[in-house]
């Protein structure tokens, strides 16, 4: 995991610990988006001075940069899943299934919050979402690659458009149940011959 490491390397030790406080605030972005959470909640969550909370982590933008790192690389751990030698089919149904149980897990924290703030565009935490989401399908894809699946792009953005749907239906209320069989069906039909 890529954490920023803006650190200081004189004075005080640092009160807190970095995970924990991105944590933190992965779980204050989650339930009330970019927009509507301040360095002020955040200070707050953490336990911390914005002082140092600027000292720790620069600005806003790349706190939460460093939390949609830590959300990739602990909630659905891709690498977990595609790893050389795994079956393709079994792999991606198991990682879709992680995705639709981790999108419905939490109450106030629904859907992907990779893939929710990705629609916010052109702004700074889109363009961030964006580039984690487009690096997560180019994991997909490399690992299709590797197993020398035919058409590793088309089943990659099928899988990306699977945890996008899976995503919208967790924010919309689907219970996990109703996510595990919409993930299984898509699932079922990964490997189907496409007819371009």
């Amino acid at each position: 995991m890529s954490i920023n490491e803006n650190k200081r390397l004189r004075g005080r030790p640092r009160g807190f610990a970095l995970e924990a406080a991105i944590e933190a605030g992965q779980h204050l972005f989650h339930e009330h988006g970019y927009e509507n959470v301040s360095v002020a909640a955040l200070t707050e969550a953490i336990g911390i001075t914005p002082p140092s909370f600027y000292a720790a982590f620069g600005s806003k933008a790349a706190f939460f940069r460093d939390t949609l790192r830590l959300y990739s690389a602990t909630v659905v751990p891709l690498d977990r899943f595609l790893m050389p030698g795994a079956s393709p089919m079994a792999a991606l149904a198991d990682m879709l299934r992680a995705a639709a149980h981790a999108y419905a897990a939490h109450p106030q924290r629904r859907g992907c919050l990779i893939l929710e703030h990705a629609r916010a565009g052109a702004t700074d935490w889109g363009i961030a979402a964006v580039q984690i989401a487009g690096e997560n399908r180019c994991k997909v894809q490399a690992f299709l690659e590797a197993a020398d699946i035919e058409n590793p792009a088309h089943i990659a953005d099928y899988v990306a458009t699977t945890m996008l749907g899976l995503s919208a239906a967790a924010r919309e209320g689907w219970e996990e149940r109703r996510l595990l069989a919409a993930a299984d069906t898509a699932a079922g039909a990964l490997f189907c011959r496409s007819p371009l």
